[in-house]
């Protein structure tokens, strides 16, 4: 970890000059009901870092307590988190809060001698309607007079299986109108008849996190409890406890820090097992999940997630990341770690009609700023397949690579020239005829030929067939709630790609850059000899990075890969440049970039998709015309309309400009909302209906009245008092969860402005 003092820091330093302890002893306790995510990652790098920059020590414990959702493969999923994150728990022993369990039920037991605890008997509706409001102190249950004696004979009968679950529960007897709602007599243990992973049934009853936390750390001799800021006022009843029982000090507290929040990510457990289970993904160490396992099997380094950590550091409130930090640190890591080889994704071969025999091409792994040495020799013959987008029979302006009248470089190799175009029944190009000039060796070249550029090959002979898996984002939504939001993309596998034998053979590392193509990983489950699997860690850049300027030569969107495409097509003149290639803009471009940017305010990157294309520039115009709203028409035409066109010819469009004109007035007079719109556009795509008429006949107006809107804010809140309370003691996130509820509830037909204010106003 970094050894800035963050606030973390400052604490332990300022408790041990103080003499408060004379050693540092920090702890992880994850619950093992789920393999760990990048969040676990910071809080295992906070709380090991922590303990060894003090020459301290820190434990490793599971916290086991809820027998139904717990399992010891999770248990190794975590150790082994640790381990691959370079950590030593302490004493090499690993703790489970099942370890304390009788200690911890003596404890309890301690509570109610001393009249602090009590068994109550009423069900979870009445514990709800008891516990009172934010503005409303509770009642305290008519089980709360029992007395001592009757307390301690009921919860022996509890730990003796007497009762079934949920018929009874201890409680601490704290203060019903306590501001703070977790210590309105909070639950200390419930029953759970359910078989346990380590302690089998010997126990029915299970403490509570909040009661088993703070004794576990007691036990353990535990400093400093360091936790995340959803704890924040589950503090309160952390020193009840440990206060009450008054434990012989030195005694753990509690602090916290904010959560690990991505972009692009979900860590909730819940929804990382619904993927799971519903084969949404192969399992917890599928290379998209945000899991340790995850990131490993797709080939991060440990030395990258830990940059990563220390990068975004130690903060007291909550925020969100950019994913592609986390990107970043992986590629600056493999930078100078990973060799480059060549491979070709989508193989086009390639004939040399005038070169014999065969050969032996001595090449670097690594380019002259990497200070690394290592080569390998790469087979060369008559044969060679390169990628079928380095070939292009009508190229468009700016085009590098090989043509018909334009030569190119063979990476470490030659340069060819085209001679003939060969071509199925159907079209399809399937054949390069080319010639090469003997003196233009790389490193010996004496042809006097200049080329513009130089592209990947592999020998026909030679190269290894393998199978390459290209993960993308699991989610397409920066801020994805559930299923919908997954992104069908994030998994393309090519059967049939070439590498240079180098790769298979020599196995130089484990971690490779195919040039041009990303980062890629020998898959550690799937990998054979006789199927070799390489997993894409990540690409050169972020494809998904905002454009936050257009020069003078502005870049145009990526030309589609090659693994989208299923079969070989028949070469089409593409209006976007080839990946890796700059397009100018020509005057009449520019100019409406130009326009696009100064005067209508667009931003960069949908003016230059606009100015760029013929018919969707006209296509804006002619909707401007009918309407000035021009940043909303921008966007839809920019997004919604241009991946009409992706598949289709523009003569094809079963909706007008004027009919996106009416579209947008719809959502610009708050008729539909933003989200209807998407449907309304869907449908119009599809049949051509007017987009008033679709409005009218699905029944799609949105919903702005209070009256409407209110009793469902109140139901929603109703159903949700843990949630209200979090919000209440600051997890401000939560209000995004309300508004969304309430959405939900309406299909989406409610006002968001008008939900946004209704519902701030209700949780005030």
């Amino acid at each position: 970890m970094s050894e800035s003092k963050d606030f973390l820091r400052v604490i332990v330093e300022k408790d041990l000059k103080n003499g408060k302890y004379n050693k540092v002893v920090t702890r992880f306790p994850p619950e093992p009901n789920g393999f760990p995510h990048i969040g676990h990652a910071k809080s295992i790098c906070i709380n090991f870092g922590i303990a060894k920059d003090y020459n301290g020590i820190c434990n490793l414990r599971m916290d086991d307590t809820n027998p139904t959702t717990e399992d010891t493969k999770y248990v190794e999923a975590l150790k082994d988190a640790v381990e691959w994150l370079g950590f030593e728990w302490g004493s090499n022993t690993v703790y489970y809060t099942s370890d304390y369990f009788q200690k911890i039920y003596e404890y309890a037991v301690q509570l109610i001698k001393k009249g602090c605890a009590y068994v109550d008997s009423i069900n979870e509706e009445q514990m709800r309607e008891y516990r009172g409001t934010v503005t409303q102190a509770g009642i305290r249950s008519e089980f709360a007079s029992r007395t001592i004696e009757e307390n301690l004979d009921l919860f022996e009968r509890m730990k003796n299986g007497e009762f079934k679950d949920g018929e009874h529960v201890l409680r601490a007897k704290i203060d019903m109108s306590a501001a703070n709602m977790k210590m309105r007599d909070p639950l200390l243990y419930r029953i759970r008849h359910s078989h346990h992973f380590r302690t089998g049934d010997k126990w029915c009853i299970y403490p509570m996190y909040d009661y088993a936390h703070c004794l576990s750390d007691y036990i353990e001799g535990i400093t400093h409890s360091i936790c995340t800021l959803e704890f924040e006022n589950n503090r309160d009843i952390y020193d009840w406890v440990l206060d009450t029982l008054e434990l012989p000090k030195p005694r753990p507290y509690q602090h916290e820090f904010a959560r690990l929040g991505i972009n692009y990510t979900v860590m909730s457990k819940r929804k990382l097992l619904e993927l799971v289970n519903g084969n949404y993904v192969s399992g917890w160490d599928d290379p998209r999940m945000p899991t340790i396992a995850g990131y490993k099997r797709r080939g991060y380094t440990k030395e990258s997630i830990l940059n990563f950590c220390d990068q975004i550091g130690i903060a007291k409130a909550n925020s969100m990341v950019d994913v592609s930090q986390l990107e970043f640190c992986i590629r600056d890591d493999l930078n100078t770690k990973a060799p480059r080889v060549m491979a070709v994704l989508d193989p086009l071969k390639v004939t040399i009609e005038n070169y014999e025999g065969s050969e032996e091409i001595e090449a670097s792994y690594y380019p002259h700023d990497v200070p690394k040495e290592g080569s390998r020799k790469i087979p060369f013959s008559k044969t060679v397949y390169i990628k079928r987008e380095d070939f292009s029979e009508n190229p468009v302006k700016g085009y590098n690579r090989l043509t018909k009248d334009q030569a190119v470089r063979l990476r470490h190799a030659y340069i060819i020239t085209c001679k003939e175009v060969i071509k199925d029944r159907d079209g399809n190009i399937v054949e390069i005829i080319a010639e090469y000039n003997p003196n233009s060796k790389s490193g010996s070249d004496t042809s006097g030929i200049k080329v513009k550029s130089a592209i990947q090959w592999v020998d026909a002979k030679t190269a290894k067939k393998i199978e390459v898996r290209l993960y993308d984002r699991l989610y397409k939504n920066e801020a994805p709630e559930g299923l919908e939001d997954l992104n069908p993309n994030s998994l393309t596998i090519i059967k049939d790609a070439l590498i240079e034998p180098a790769v298979i053979t020599d196995k130089v590392d484990v971690r490779f850059q195919f040039e041009r193509e990303g980062y890629f990983y020998a898959d550690p489950v799937d990998y054979t000899d006789e199927n070799p699997v390489f997993n894409k860690i990540v690409g050169l850049k972020d494809s998904w990075a905002k454009k936050s300027q257009v020069e003078d030569k502005p870049k145009v969107e990526d030309k589609p890969k090659v693994e989208e495409k299923k079969e070989p097509k028949k070469q089409e003149v593409k209006k976007e440049p080839v990946q890796g290639e700059i397009t100018p803009m020509s005057e009449s471009e520019k100019a409406l970039f130009d326009r696009y940017t100064n005067e209508l305010k667009l931003n960069n990157e949908v003016a230059n998709i606009l100015a760029r294309d013929e018919f969707l520039s006209s296509f804006y115009e002619t909707s401007l015309k009918e309407l000035n709203s021009p940043i909303t028409i921008a966007n839809m035409v920019a997004n919604d309309v241009a991946k009409e066109l992706k598949d289709k010819d523009s003569s094809k469009l079963k909706f007008t400009a004027t009919q996106i004109a009416e579209l947008v007035t719809m959502i610009d007079d708050e008729t539909i909302s933003s989200k209807i719109a998407k449907t309304v556009f869907e449908e119009m795509a599809q049949s051509g209906t007017n987009p008033k008429q679709i409005v009218e006949e699905k029944g799609l107006i949105q919903i702005s009245d209070p009256n409407i809107i209110l009793p469902i804010i109140d139901d929603v809140i109703a159903k949700n008092p843990d949630s209200v309370e979090k919000y209440k003691g600051g997890n401000q996130k939560l209000f995004g969860f309300f508004v969304g509820q309430v959405l939900k509830a309406t299909d989406g037909k409610a006002n968001p402005t008008v939900v946004n204010q209704l519902v701030l106003e209700k949780l005030k």
